[in-house]
This record gives structure tokens, C-alpha cells and sequence, in this order.
């Protein structure tokens, strides 16, 4: 069973270790902070630690785009991947985004991404397949799902 709960700075050397490896304590402390605001260029936003137990699996976001409309994005941590954490987390991280009363979820995934597409796709996240240069540069992908 997947749970999600917010980071705290109890999380700062494990998003050190498995993800942020070259930032300063005191920098992921701050970007912990942030991220407890809530808001992100004045846009709901949640981080999300994806729990196992106890054990911190990775991270997912929701981020809103419009009044119905929250962008979710997974992370599961390289050695944990390939154990259904991924497709949990989205259905739990789905679950909050509903009860928060966003009615479609979307997606933004790189074109070399196969493993998130097929994740989509196996969640019910559909595409027209129209290839977009993201603001890093990199095609992407969109994918949208109805959540209710």
C-alpha cells in the first residue's frame, strides 16, 4: 500500500542521496519549505512524498493549471522503480486531486519517457500524440484524464 504525505526536513538526507545530490542541506531544507507553502507563481502546488511504510519511494505533484485542471507528476526513485509504486502513487495522488475538485488531471512527458507513457496510458490518460517543445528544450509529449 502507497501513502502520501508532505516532506519534511527528516526527508532532507534521503532527497539528497536519491534525487538532489548535488544541493547543500540547508538548500533542499529550503526547497522543503517551498514546497509546504503550498504555491508556486501563484498556483496551488503540493509535493508529495510517496511512502511505503515508513520508506520514502519517491515523489509526486500536483500543480494546478486551471480552476479544473491540476498537472500530476511522478517520480519514483531509480531503485525503486518497477514495483507498481508509480501506478499507486498516480491513483492515490488522482484520489487528492478529485477530492480537491479538479476535474481533469494532466500530464507532460518527454517523448524518451516510455515507462511514464505507458503508465499514462495504463491509467486511462489519453494523447493526440502532437509532439511540443517544453521550456527545457525537450519534445514532449501532453496527456489528459477525466477524474470524474
Amino acid at each position: 500500500m502507497v501513502t502520501l504525505r508532505y516532506f519534511t526536513d527528516a526527508d532532507v538526507s534521503l532527497l539528497r542521496e536519491k534525487r538532489y545530490v548535488d544541493m547543500r542541506p540547508c538548500e533542499v531544507e529550503e526547497m522543503i519549505r517551498k514546497w509546504n507553502e503550498k504555491k508556486v507563481n501563484g498556483r496551488d502546488f503540493e509535493m508529495f512524498a510517496v511512502c511505503d511504510g515508513e520508506n520514502v519511494v519517491g515523489m509526486i505533484s500536483l500543480y494546478r493549471q486551471t480552476a479544473d485542471t491540476v498537472s500530476v507528476g511522478p517520480e519514483i526513485f531509480h531503485d525503486c522503480r518497477r514495483r507498481g509504486y508509480g501506478t499507486l502513487a498516480m491513483r492515490a495522488a488522482m484520489d487528492a486531486a478529485r477530492d480537491r475538485g479538479y476535474k481533469i488531471a494532466f500530464a507532460q512527458i518527454r517523448t524518451d519517457n516510455a515507462a511514464s507513457i505507458a503508465l499514462h496510458e495504463a491509467l486511462g490518460f489519453a494523447s493526440n500524440g502532437q509532439v511540443f517543445t517544453n521550456a527545457r528544450g525537450n519534445p514532449v509529449v501532453f496527456y489528459l484524464r477525466s477524474l470524474i
